[in-house]
């Protein structure tokens, strides 16, 4: 479960335990006569979500066979857990400073007018003045800071009542540094673009992965929608990379231009989760993925996508330019109606908030818009005997962030009450994989590299 305490401000989440509750159990050939890839030591799963620093083993190195030695072809289960040691925020990325803590955010708006003195490294100061975009994020901050503050003061003090959240004594290395990465995986977006090119499949658009079948050729995973029906994970080849797939999940590694095979499975979904690549200047400077416009956004395909009163859940970045528009034009032009803002607020594993509140730049939290689609048509397919409650306003979602960039926390148990039992669910822009979840997105399968994974205990 990933939740861990629900109140009437909102949920506090264990993003670590949701993804380690995760079925991740392939069946695979062990090598003969040699422990190769048997840790030295059983890994613990609890003990990994309690204790984000334990080890997880060193590899045995190969010797001659001994007693322990195991036949060949013989199958085994072998089990994974995410790398704990990416949830390990133990401080904030950005310390308060006394003045913040005294708490000035009156200061913010009626003193935004005025030119602000700042310095660059060892530059000399030049005064800058907040543009129109910046008063208005600030003007949006005052209405909704003592939500953000009061709400998730609750939430995390019970958190820290249960255990959930502990005070961090030793704070003096902070997180644990950049933590290695998969250097070598291969270039998602570059595969989708690849794709292009290739002949276009004719005959089904759905690829059911068969119980003996390791790997999947590219034509075939960047052309299809890919169903694990399994209730084993797998593991698939991809460009001589390695990604687990969760048992009974689906995808489409693709990008906007081709996602005909998803309008193709003849599904419609009762939940849409979208997080859009937004233009922003700091992703251009990193050149961390690709971004998409406006109008780009706006001309998906989510109305043919969506059944009946489906939900629409999308991310937005604190830019106000994007929270208007997806209220104002974007959820207008799906027949989206808005019903709903929350907000995700990301603490530190002692419940501190990562950044300052009143920061004028990064913020501790970000905002989801949820919408009802009311498409006319749509109406007359509603089904009377089922009911679901109205989604709530002005809730918090507050967790303990990956340190992937871009890694959201799971909508899955806390969207449940508002969708029928058993409604098909699809997330846009995809970057990871969800049991019982329909996946879309040029780099889906990303955070399901083997590499952000250990490997545990293997059983017969």
């Amino acid at each position: 479960m990933s939740v861990v305490h629900h109140l009437p401000p909102g949920w506090l989440l264990d993003h670590l335990s949701f993804i380690n509750k995760v079925n991740y159990q392939i069946q695979q050939h062990r090598e003969p006569s040699c422990n190769r890839n048997k840790p030295t030591s059983s890994v613990d799963l609890d003990s990994l979500q309690m204790d984000a620093t334990s080890p997880s083993g060193a590899p045995t190195t190969c010797s001659a066979p001994d007693s322990t030695a195991v036949p060949a072809n013989e199958i085994i289960t072998q089990k994974y857990a995410f790398r704990p040691e990416l949830f390990n925020v133990t401080k904030p990325y950005i310390i308060h400073k006394e003045c913040q803590q005294s708490g000035q955010n009156e200061d913010l708006v009626t003193g935004a007018k005025q030119d602000v003195s700042i310095s660059v490294g060892k530059k000399r100061k030049r005064s800058l003045a907040f543009n129109q975009g910046e008063l208005d994020a600030m003007e949006h901050h005052t209405k909704i800071r003592e939500l953000i503050l009061g709400g998730s003061s609750q939430l995390i003090q019970e958190g820290l009542k249960s255990g959930v959240l502990c005070p961090v004594v030793d704070t003096q290395h902070g997180n644990s540094g950049r933590v290695p990465l998969p250097l070598d995986a291969c270039n998602l977006s570059e595969l989708c673009e690849m794709a292009k090119h290739l002949p276009s499949l004719e005959d089904t658009q759905t690829l059911p992965l068969a119980e003996d079948d390791m790997s999947v050729i590219e034509l075939d995973l960047s052309s299809r929608v890919i169903e694990n029906n399994s209730s084993f994970s797998r593991m698939v080849n991809l460009m001589g990379q390695k990604y687990l797939l969760p048992p009974n999940s689906s995808f489409l590694l693709s990008d906007i231009s081709c996602m005909q095979p998803l309008l193709n499975c003849s599904k419609t979904f009762d939940v849409i989760v979208i997080d859009p690549p937004w233009q922003n200047k700091s992703v251009k400077r990193s050149n961390r993925y690709s971004c998409l416009s406006p109008q780009q956004i706006k001309h998906m395909p989510v109305p043919k996508l969506a059944a009946a009163d489906c939900l629409v859940v999308t991310w937005v970045t604190n830019r106000q330019k994007h929270l208007c528009f997806v209220k104002e034009e974007l959820y207008p032009s799906w027949s989206v109606e808005v019903i709903a803002e929350w907000y995700w607020v990301k603490i530190t594993r002692s419940g501190e908030f990562v950044f300052p509140l009143d920061s004028p730049h990064k913020k501790p939290y970000e905002c989801l818009v949820l919408g009802r689609f009311r498409e006319k048509t749509a109406l007359v397919l509603r089904s009377p005997d089922v009911k679901v409650p109205p989604v709530p306003d002005r809730k918090l979602i507050v967790s303990v962030p990956c340190l992937l960039h871009s890694h959201k926390p799971p909508l899955a148990e806390v969207l449940k009450d508002y969708i029928k039992p058993g409604g098909q669910c699809l997330e846009l822009f995809a970057r990871n994989l969800q049991p019982g979840w329909m996946s879309w997105g040029n780099e889906v399968l990303k955070f399901q590299h083997v590499d952000y994974f250990i490997a545990l205990e293997s059983g017969h």
